[in-house]
């Protein structure tokens, strides 16, 4: 019998947060349907982010962490919020706009794609077998998510296409600041300090991009929207992101990447308590090989280098 250790993703204090992240995330796909409409996406995705960094920082000085940055640090912060806060939500937003959000949720989960990619490139880290295996396993029953959310996509081919593409460039948008949370820099600096100017950087390029594309701010009393802003900035960003990038430090950008598989599984769950969503063989089969990819990849161990 084997003495080796259990790999860290197999730990309490690693499938906690990740499951905490993925059942947040997996609701917050039906949440921004709910902001889409009155007010103009880019607008929508500022109030979120400015609620969440003030929250952050709130914390940094809660928790007595330093809230300054040196001038490298306030360069890092500006280029993850650019990739992060501002780039990756503003298509994601603007996808929700031509597709339905069960499709969004399903392309993005290609970010396993990408982040495993950039980590071997950027990081050195390689994939093992087990890793290998579970990632081919899970991609496929996304393809059959795919193909069950293209089918009932209402839009035409044109809108849902573009959709797809947008959701695309969303996607890399994120990896490239999940990689950016793994190097040596970001460890540097205070998780909650770097995330809150992350946040309200990201939020002022939002805001520069929304006044002139869209005019003044724009904003929706309705219960339900305000709701939606807050759910978003509060757990959706403040509670979900530091949570997510611990987990993404302890075991890697590839298995981190995980919770985006899982995700489209737990939005379909809500949306046929809320929704009225029906599901089909071929997304039950989906979600099966889904979930069977997920439990294969977080047992692999990290290989030699």
């Amino acid at each position: 019998m084997s003495t080796a250790p259990a790999p860290n993703s197999t730990r309490l204090s690693v499938l906690l947060p990740f499951a905490a992240v993925t059942l947040i995330w997996g609701s917050t796909w039906i949440v921004i349907t709910g902001q889409l409409g009155v007010v103009p996406p880019t607008w929508s995705v500022t109030y979120r982010f400015l609620i969440a960094g003030v929250i952050m920082l709130g914390w940094a000085a809660f928790t007595r962490q330093p809230l300054r940055l040196d001038a490298r640090g306030l360069l890092f912060a500006a280029l993850m919020g650019a990739f992060q806060f501002a780039l990756n939500f503003n298509f994601v937003y603007r996808a929700e706009g031509h597709v339905t959000s069960g499709l969004v949720a399903v392309v993005f989960a290609l970010l396993l794609v990408p982040n495993a990619i950039f980590a071997r490139v950027f990081l050195g880290q390689q994939m093992g077998r087990q890793l290998i295996i579970g990632s081919l396993i899970a991609m496929a029953g996304v393809g059959l998510l795919f193909l069950h959310e293209l089918r009932r996509d209402p839009m035409g081919s044109g809108e849902i296409w573009l959709g797809i593409g947008l959701t695309c460039l969303g996607v890399l948008s994120a990896s490239t600041a999940n990689i950016m949370q793994a190097t040596e820099t970001a460890k540097r600096y205070p998780m909650a300090t770097m995330l809150g100017w992350s946040m309200l950087l990201g939020a002022s390029m939002d805001a520069a991009f929304a006044w002139i594309t869209a005019g003044p701010p724009v904003f929706d009393t309705r219960f339900t929207y305000v709701a939606g802003v807050l759910y978003l900035g509060i757990l959706g960003s403040a509670v979900s992101f530091p949570l997510y990038f611990s987990v993404l430090r302890k075991i890697g950008p590839a298995k981190a990447a995980y919770s985006s598989v899982i995700i489209p599984v737990l939005a379909m769950l809500l949306s046929t308590l809320f929704e009225g969503y029906r599901w089909s063989w071929l997304a039950a089969a989906g979600a099966l090989l889904a979930g069977a990819g997920l439990v294969l990849a977080l047992r692999a161990r990290r290989p030699n280098r």
